[in-house]
């Protein structure tokens, strides 16, 4: 079982920066892809970025590229989403998750929701114009 902990979310005006961070526990982190999702009210979720835990590649959607970047620090089992020059767009949900076994297209590409086991409860990011 592994638990997952967003924090760092919150209101800031528009062009403001965030720093979104979720933190890894339980039995074992064995999970080789993590990833931030992001879900608008009345909008399907989507996937923002993710990152492969063994060798640090990283995948950022085009729509947010130069302006949100992931890191992980495998030290502490933690990922983080920097979010700058924020936009009234990026306001959401912002979930993480983990997957628990080798996904390929981690950090190469977006990876659909259906191969992460664990979630986060997810942050809440508002932007204001």
């Amino acid at each position: 079982q592994v638990r997952l902990v967003e924090s760092g979310g919150g209101s800031v005006q528009a062009g403001g920066s965030l720093r979104l961070s979720c933190a890894a526990s339980g039995s074992t982190y064995s999970g080789s892809c993590m990833a931030w999702f992001r879900q608008a009210p009345g909008k399907e979720r989507e996937g923002v970025a993710n990152v492969y835990a063994f060798g640090g590649r990283a995948y950022v959607v085009d729509s947010v590229k130069g302006r949100l970047a992931i890191s992980q620090d495998r030290a502490k089992n933690t990922a983080y989403l920097q979010m700058n020059s924020l936009k009234p767009e990026d306001t959401a949900m912002y979930y993480c998750a983990v997957t628990t076994s080798y996904v390929s297209d981690c950090g190469r590409k977006l990876v659909a929701p259906a191969e992460f086991r664990y979630w986060g409860q997810g942050t809440q990011v508002t932007v204001s114009s």
